[in-house]
């Protein structure tokens, strides 16, 4: 099972997204861990990676599994992501990212941007609620959700 790592940086009432140019849909900044590195190594070296920003202090806010598949029953992969956020950071943001455009987005826009339902729902939990989040979504291979299940429920 793959593992990813990702971050919400807040920041003066917004939040730094990515915006990925294959579908131009928003994603929360993070990448794939390497074999024995923890959850917050991981963040915050793929943070830096994609951002060249250091976060200060991060801290998990939702575990959740992400499962694909062609149709309803045929399974295709699956994999766990580990959402941090964090408040505070160092450093200059990069003018070039490899994986699309880097952008700050005040808070009440975030629900109106094309996004992965997944992500509007952890958005919605981030920015409204405190406390871990779980989840489990399925989607087919053109990422329509195909069912969720989060704890604590959000509607």
């Amino acid at each position: 099972m793959q593992r990813v790592t990702n971050c919400i940086l807040i920041h003066n009432n917004r939040i730094l997204l990515l915006k990925k140019p294959r579908r131009g849909w928003y994603a929360i900044p993070g990448g794939k861990m390497e074999q024995g590195e923890s959850i917050k190594e991981s963040v915050v070296r793929e943070f830096w990676e994609e951002t060249s920003l250091q976060l200060l202090n991060p801290e998990v806010t939702g575990v959740f599994t992400f499962t694909v598949h062609d149709q309803i029953d045929e399974f295709v992969h699956e994999w766990m992501m580990f959402t941090f956020v964090c408040h505070d950071f160092k450093g200059v943001l990069t003018e070039h990212c490899n994986e699309g455009i880097l952008e700050w987005v005040e808070t009440d826009k975030i629900s109106e941007l094309p996004m992965a339902e997944g992500d509007k729902k952890i958005f919605k939990h981030v920015l409204s609620k405190s406390g871990m989040l779980y989840g489990s979504f399925s989607y087919t291979r053109e990422y329509d959700l195909l069912d969720e299940r989060l704890d604590p429920y959000t509607s």
